[in-house]
């Protein structure tokens, strides 16, 4: 071993399973949740530390005017909302980590706080958020809004949002609670405050009606890769998820969050980066190769794929654009920069449709045996320096799942580097334990 041990996320959401081989009902029944129930167990005994659940708020009808593709492929909807479904994950196991995104730019910041104190309580301090500020213009049509505010001005709205959270969730104090029959009191009133926060973009007079949870506060995730996101990352997340391009990038970004997360005052050390990996699985490296060339065989359904997530999550119109050209230069994006950046270089000169139609969302290339995949993780934590990675299937199936689960995790926890058990209650405490 060359690394010291790292952590396991997973990079999710709540819509339709893999459908396409025909072999599972999974593709019709996965809206009552159990599918998803299935997974986080098989995570927790597999040694993974959460679960993050991704959302978006809209059906994309970017590409081409229309929701046809968006649908047919199902990559953003349907779609179920994760906040409720927390629950649900959590009573089914006991230690994981549970993390739910919800959105600065439509939640009011009262109701958010207040439903992930619930979810702090009921998950016995194992709850996460996603802070998102969302990128994408048909989602603010959905809240009254013509069209998403200017990138920057977002997050300057999520700034003012999670202090506002956080005071919420501070107005009631550890000794709040007293629960005494002697004095007849069950709160103590004094360690119950309003916060009176007046701001640039929100009022608020608090206090919270729910009392404080096992974390104080839910662990905060964010997914910053523009200078703007990377300093709001740097000063407010636990954790952290980004997609660079090779071990040079992830270095450097982690580098550089941490040196971020120094300078505004905290501990780096605090500040937990993931970098999303979505490995191919085999018995052998052959048959881990065999799985990935019929991946590339499926170029077309890979090309359409990808046109939706792009015109989702940077609201491009792909098809204005030459498929059999390069992505030109002055194309920009009010959504996500950062990103966009990294996919730009990826694609390089190659042509759109080359690139999407070989493209696999991830900051390192993992294809092989169990033995292959765990030397590549090994190589890269300890070249890195941390913290962990976070797996991506798009969409997911039992039997990726288990060849992560049952196949690559117990190579990594023979080697000693990931978890074997938990040591701690709360989801911080165990992500912060080494």
């Amino acid at each position: 071993m060359t690394a010291a041990p790292f952590r396991l996320g997973w990079f999710g959401n709540l819509t339709a399973p893999n459908w396409r081989s025909g072999w599972s009902e999974d593709a019709t029944t996965w809206t009552d949740a159990r599918f998803y129930v299935d997974m986080v167990r098989a995570m927790e005994r597999a040694g993974f530390d959460f679960m993050m659940l991704e959302d978006s708020l809209m059906v994309p009808d970017i590409y081409a005017g229309t929701a046809e593709l968006e649908l047919k492929h199902a990559v953003y909807a349907p779609k179920l909302d994760p906040v409720p479904v927390v629950s649900m994950l959590a009573y089914a196991t006991e230690h994981i980590g549970i993390v739910a995104t919800a959105s600065t730019t439509f939640y009011p910041p009262y109701l958010l706080a207040r439903a992930f104190a619930t979810l702090d309580h009921v998950t016995r301090g194992r709850v996460g958020w996603n802070v998102v500020t969302s990128s994408e213009d048909r989602a603010a049509q959905n809240f009254g809004m013509d069209e998403i505010p200017e990138h920057d001005r977002r997050y300057d709205v999520a700034a003012e949002f999670l202090e506002v959270t956080t005071k919420l969730w501070e107005s009631w104090t550890e000794k709040a609670i007293v629960a005494d029959p002697v004095s007849g009191y069950y709160a103590d009133h004094t360690q119950v405050n309003p916060i009176h926060h007046r701001g640039e973009f929100f009022d608020v007079r608090g206090p919270l009606n729910t009392p404080r949870g096992p974390q104080g506060k839910p662990v905060i995730c964010q997914a910053g890769s523009s200078p703007k996101g990377r300093d709001f990352a740097a000063r407010n997340a636990d954790m952290l998820l980004t997609i660079p391009n090779g071990l040079e990038e992830m270095k450097n970004y982690r580098d550089d969050i941490r040196e971020r997360a120094a300078e505004a005052g905290r501990d780096p050390d605090e500040v937990k980066v993931f970098f999303v990996v979505a490995p191919i699985v085999g018995r052998t490296d052959a048959e881990a190769q065999a799985k990935y060339e019929e991946f590339l065989a499926d170029g077309q359904h890979n090309f359409e794929f990808q046109m939706c997530n792009f015109a989702a999550t940077m609201e491009i119109d792909f098809s204005v654009l030459d498929p059999d050209l390069p992505i030109p230069e002055d194309v920009t994006t009010n959504g996500h920069q950062g990103q966009f950046a990294i996919w730009k270089k990826v694609f390089g000169d190659r042509s759109i449709r080359d690139a999407a139609s070989a493209m696999r969302i991830a900051s390192l290339e993992l294809i092989g045996s169990p033995t292959t995949i765990a030397d590549k993780m090994d190589e890269a934590m300890e070249y890195v320096g941390g913290d962990g990675f976070m797996f991506l299937s798009q969409p997911p199936s039992r039997s990726c799942i288990s060849d992560i689960t049952e196949g690559l995790c117990p190579e990594l926890r023979r080697r000693g580097l990931i978890r074997t058990g938990f040591g701690h209650r709360t989801f911080r405490d165990n992500l912060r334990s080494f």
